[in-house]
């Protein structure tokens, strides 16, 4: 059920204004910081290193491009009390782009994922510059989270003699629940996602490929204004049953159903949302499977309100061997949720598969969930998959392209003719 957000600014617009008040920056960093901060506190933490690239957006507000995503050596102290500090291969452009970091920035110290030998010590300069840092803010002797580093670099950390602990729970406590400003940011993502899908009907035709489609994704976001376009997934035909999870070269044909799956990032925060579409009209097996997965996916958002638990949402999606699978592991992420923020798969969790998920749902939590149902005659499938706020009294609907009905494409007497 749809209900209207307490959460939705002013402003749908993406560009700053003086005579509207839209998305304020400045408090959501500020907000996200004492988010993050209240988090380490109340997990007893000195402090907590990330180098996750969202913990350190989260934390310091900056970001140096996708491209240093997987590189690992760029990292961020966010203390339990006091401003964060941040290791960043561009200093002096920090200091001028984030003014709010001031001298709280350095030139970090790594191996690289290995790529400079362990024999050169680099490791070792690293565990110094740590602990140093840690005695400035007079937490050395108190626990240190961390999210994910480098083996040898933690291995130099325990030998400074700092206590290395899980940090990762921390920020995903502190990134749980959405602020307004960021449930704005999620929302013009979505929409985002709501104007490529307007593209794709209209290219899905037969001929089209698979990953022409992709490549129509990447074009319209990237022109939207998006800063990573993390996957789009295109099946089609019998390629999604069973789920392949990634697009091929494949041709579609007359009588094709085709679903995709935008993962995108605008300002940092994500989507990750399915639709399925029909080349042609649809047989009755292919109404039957979208109209199976819809209703599968109404019957869990219907749960969705404060103090409800995620397993109570995944109890009414249907068990692995009534859509097929053997078992809930093979059939992990077909029926599933998991939370949208500034990754995916952030908190919480909906999935038979890992059951004990009963930390009760809060209002402002932002999640998707997601569900998969093979056409009987073996032709293809249905996945749809909504994004939703919490609301008090339930949840509010953010992914707005139409999904009540298998969209025809492509053919003459279709409903979407490119």
């Amino acid at each position: 059920m749809k209900y209207n957000s307490p959460y939705a600014t002013a402003s749908w617009g993406q560009m700053a204004k003086d005579w509207e008040e839209g998305i304020d920056y400045s408090r959501m960093s500020k907000e996200r910081l004492a988010k993050a901060q209240a988090a380490v506190r109340n997990a007893g933490l000195g402090g907590v290193l990330c180098f996750n690239f969202d913990n350190i957006r989260y934390v310091t507000a900056t970001h140096i491009g996708e491209w240093a995503r997987d590189k690992f050596f760029r990292y961020a102290l966010c203390p339990a009390e006091g401003s964060p500090f941040l290791w960043d291969p561009a200093p002096p452009a920090k200091r001028i782009s984030s003014p709010w970091i001031k001298d709280n920035v350095a030139a970090p110290l790594t191996t690289m994922q290995g790529a400079i030998p362990p024999t050169l010590g680099i490791q070792k300069d690293f565990a110094k510059q740590i602990k140093k840092a840690l005695v400035h803010y007079g937490i050395a002797n108190q626990p240190l989270g961390i999210d994910l580093m480098e083996i040898g670099m933690l291995r130099a950390l325990e030998a400074e003699g700092i206590e290395v602990v899980d940090g990762q729970q921390a920020m995903l406590d502190a990134r749980e629940v959405k602020t307004p400003d960021e449930i704005e940011l999620l929302k013009m993502a979505a929409g985002m996602v709501d104007a490529t899908y307007v593209d794709i009907a209209r290219a899905i035709r037969p001929g089209t490929k698979e990953n022409e489609l992709v490549a129509i994704a990447n074009d319209r976001l990237f022109r939207m204004g998006s800063e990573r376009v993390e996957c789009v997934n295109s099946v089609s035909g019998r390629r999604g049953r069973p789920h392949s999870h990634t697009f091929s070269d494949r041709m579609i044909q007359p009588g094709d159903m085709i679903f995709l799956d935008i993962m995108h990032s605008y300002n940092g925060y994500r989507t990750c949302y399915y639709r399925t579409f029909i080349c042609g009209q649809p047989n009755n097996n292919q109404i039957d499977a979208y109209e199976t997965a819809s209703k599968w996916l109404a019957a869990s958002m219907d749960m969705v309100k404060p103090g409800v638990t995620p397993d109570e949402v995944a109890s009414v999606w249907p068990d692995a061997h009534e859509f097929g699978y053997k078992d809930e592991d093979e059939a992990f992420l077909l029926q599933y949720g998991h939370g949208v923020g500034m990754s995916l798969w952030e908190r919480p969790i909906f999935s038979k598969r890992f059951k004990g998920q009963t930390r009760p749902l809060k209002e402002g939590m932002v999640f998707a969930l997601e569900t998969w149902k093979g056409s009987n005659d073996g032709t293809g499938a249905a996945r749809i998959e909504e994004e939703v706020v919490v609301t008090k009294t339930g949840c509010e609907i953010i992914t707005n392209y139409p999904s009540d009905h298998l969209i025809s494409c492509g053919l003459p007497g279709c409903e979407v003719v490119g």
